[in-house]
């Protein structure tokens, strides 16, 4: 399913055109990459309940300026600090033809039936939440599954034990051993039972 966006162009820049913009319930924006830059405006609402989707973050979006359509992502926002309010987005154009990096978030299933939760009465710690991936625009998948189900106390998911979707391959800093997901006795729970054996 695409994500649509809706926006027209804005002529007016500077502080002071941005600050009369929000105030009448819009916000400025900006599309860039593979061309001009183009200064835009979107509907303030619409915009700030895209933005609780997690999949709005890691989607290639239909963006229509103007009713011109084009492929963007999105690649950064700025909140008001204590307001509900978006003071700014970014949209990055994006080539079908060209791989992409972008963050998606890691789904983490079957934790409640992981050995080391059931058995061993361990608490499963999230290392990552998203994960950086490099793959041609039309791959890009919303989210990540991590299957804890075979998981073990002592144990960890690694960044190469994550099945990931054809033409989708892990980026960015991320090494094949790195720790996705461990599962570790709670603190309490080996105090308690050094201290039984103590006893």
């Amino acid at each position: 399913m695409t994500i649509e966006v809706i926006a027209t162009s804005r002529q007016a820049q500077g502080t002071g055109a941005s600050r009369r913009l929000r105030n009448s319930g819009r916000t400025p924006g900006i599309v860039y990459g593979g061309g001009d830059a183009v200064q835009i405006e979107l509907d303030h609402n619409d915009l700030y309940y895209a933005l609780r989707n997690e999949a709005f973050h890691a989607s290639v979006l239909s963006l229509s300026v103007d009713g011109k359509k084009e492929s963007v992502l999105l690649r950064d926002f700025q909140m008001h600090p204590f307001r509900q309010q978006v003071l700014h987005i970014d949209f990055q154009r994006v080539d079908a033809g060209k791989k992409m990096h972008v963050k998606v978030p890691l789904h983490f299933i079957n934790a409640d039936v992981a050995p080391g939760v059931k058995l061993g009465g361990g608490i499963i710690s999230h290392v990552l939440n998203e994960l950086d991936v490099a793959c041609l625009p039309a791959n890009l998948p919303e989210f990540v599954e991590v299957d804890l189900s075979k998981l073990e106390i002592g144990k960890s998911v690694h960044v190469s034990d994550l099945k990931l979707p054809k033409g989708v391959e892990a980026a960015g800093h991320h090494h094949a051993s790195d720790a996705v997901a461990t599962i570790q006795v709670p603190r309490g729970a080996v105090e308690a039972a050094a201290a039984t054996a103590a006893e």
